[in-house]
């Protein structure tokens, strides 16, 4: 063999890739090429230790993982590349790659049919794989190379045993040269997978985990969707944690160091959570308290340095649009005219459509945390004072004032599920009864004066309330109540489908 020059490898599999594909597509292909190969794997599993072990251009073609670093990135050492036959040392070693127990040979050296003949079950065996049996995976490539930041890259189209596939690759011997291209891409939110532990999950119809963080200027929201073969969802986490990213945010104009260091707990934790269940990819998008804040771009690389997790700031004109996704796909609307709201802790996202089409989305600084500071709405707050509030906000809503009466309305985020939790006394959220429920002007009127007359002490003994959110929930009833008035309803229907789900259904799903 040649000299022999260890290289740092990062891969990911998946049917699509977002940016990413569309950043590869603007570069001007180096190769293409297409291949047929052989993977060999263990049947009875894959270990952390096990070889990549591959027939190509007639060669038996091993390499071991050496280490990985710090970022999960693997280093890969070329050890073996015999012809057939295949010699019975070279057999050995074949399966010690694998973390398999040689067996007893009979011949002193095997050809490839021999060779898969007497030691690997067919690419449509089914049934248990006996004792240190090898699993072959016949794998059709087309291959489209790219160089990226000075590493090779590629892209492939993968067919193994009959299941489609896509993978995208980035290697060079420099790890820091290997990450930096994984970001320039777009791929710094998904998890490296080995070639061998890829097609294993593949053959197997493992399901697939995706991840996503919604950075929000009151709370931090985390969700895990698993997807099937067939392609149906299934949640496995949906929480969210009140960090309050925005307080103090309207009067100095920047993220302070407490906010700061409260949601890098969150996200920090978060993320380990998603890896600990295995998810292929973490999408984080953040909204209006890092879109506005002075020192947005000192927050995003101390969460980026102390996290791991890259945030993707998107525009209130965005965040309406996945909003409006997760909400019609959620509670199956298609027909009639729609308004979609989501009203957070900086901001307010809308969307205005009928049946299938957008027809206009915006987003307005109208967020529970700019007036609940402003006119202290976490404390015992008099009728005047509510009603200047109310004044305040109606003024911020103007631009909805005028608008044709909606078939639905739907309200989404953080105030409205916990009003509706707080409606049916839940001390245990269910989004069983949150998704789709339906809320009526004469509740939000009560809940207001329910809030209205106790401190965010007294609010957090109310059922259904998530403590931290005592705060700010009376700003965000306000708000709910005037886009009700301005829109000419008299309910709402709630979707515990947020901006999360739309990220996941617009990055994930195929």
């Amino acid at each position: 063999m040649d000299k022999i020059i260890p290289r740092w490898e990062w891969r990911s599999f998946g049917q699509r890739f977002g940016e990413a594909e569309a950043r590869m597509a603007a570069l001007t292909p180096e190769a293409v090429q297409e291949s047929d190969e052989v993977y060999l794997l263990p049947g009875a599993g894959l270990s952390a230790a096990s070889g990549n072990v591959k027939v190509r251009a007639e060669l038996m073609d091993i390499k071991i993982l050496q280490q990985v670093n710090a970022d999960g990135l693997e280093q890969w050492t070329p050890v073996m590349k015999a012809g057939f036959p295949l010699a019975a040392s070279d057999v050995v070693r074949v399966f010690e790659s694998l973390q398999l127990p040689p067996p007893a040979l009979s011949r002193a050296s095997y050809t490839f049919d021999e060779f898969m003949a007497a030691f690997a079950q067919p690419p449509d065996f089914v049934g248990d794989f006996a004792g240190g049996a090898i699993r072959r995976v016949d794998v059709h490539k087309r291959r489209v190379r790219y160089t990226v930041g000075g590493c090779t890259a590629e892209f492939s189209d993968v067919l193994a045993n009959g299941k489609p596939t896509r993978t995208i690759a980035v290697e060079s011997p420099d790890a820091a040269a290997v990450m930096r291209a994984v970001r320039e891409l777009g791929l710094g939110g998904y998890s490296n997978t080995s070639y061998s532990r890829g097609l294993a999950a593949l053959i197997d119809d493992a399901p697939e985990r995706y991840a996503v963080i919604d950075a929000g200027t009151n709370s931090i929201k985390f969700h895990i969707g698993e997807r099937d073969s067939a392609g149906h969802w299934r949640t496995l986490v949906d929480r969210a944690e009140l960090t309050r990213l925005g307080e103090g945010l309207a009067q100095q104009g920047v993220i302070i160091d407490a906010a700061l260091e409260r949601t890098v707990a969150a996200i920090g934790g978060m993320a380990d959570e998603a890896r600990q269940h295995g998810v292929r990819a973490l999408a984080a998008v953040g909204t209006a308290g890092l879109r506005i804040a002075a020192n947005a771009e000192a927050v995003l690389a101390a969460i980026l340095a102390r996290t791991g997790v890259q945030i993707e700031v998107i525009s209130g004109e965005e965040e309406s649009r996945l909003a409006y996704l997760a909400a019609k796909s959620g509670l199956g609307l298609k027909t009639g005219s729609l308004v979609v709201f989501d009203t957070g802790g900086g901001s307010s996202q809308f969307t205005f459509g009928h049946d299938s089409t957008v027809d206009e989305r915006f987003s307005i600084n109208v967020g529970a945390v700019r007036y609940t500071e402003r006119f202290k709405l976490d404390q015992v707050v008099s009728l005047d004072t509510l009603h200047e509030a109310m004044a305040s906000i109606s003024a911020d809503l103007s631009c909805i004032d005028g608008r044709a009466k909606p078939d639905v309305l739907v309200a989404m985020g953080g105030a409205v599920t916990n009003m509706t939790a707080v409606k049916h006394g839940l001390a245990t959220y269910d989004p069983s009864i949150v998704q789709g429920a339906v809320i009526d002007r004469a509740e939000i009127e009560r809940q207001i004066e329910l809030y209205r007359s106790r401190d965010a002490e007294a609010r957090r003994a109310i059922i259904g309330l998530q403590p931290k959110r005592a705060e700010v929930i009376l700003a965000g009833a306000c708000i709910v109540r005037m886009v009700m008035e301005k829109l000419g309803k008299e309910s709402f229907t709630v979707s515990d489908r947020g901006l999360r789900h739309g990220v996941l259904a617009e990055r994930f799903d195929t």
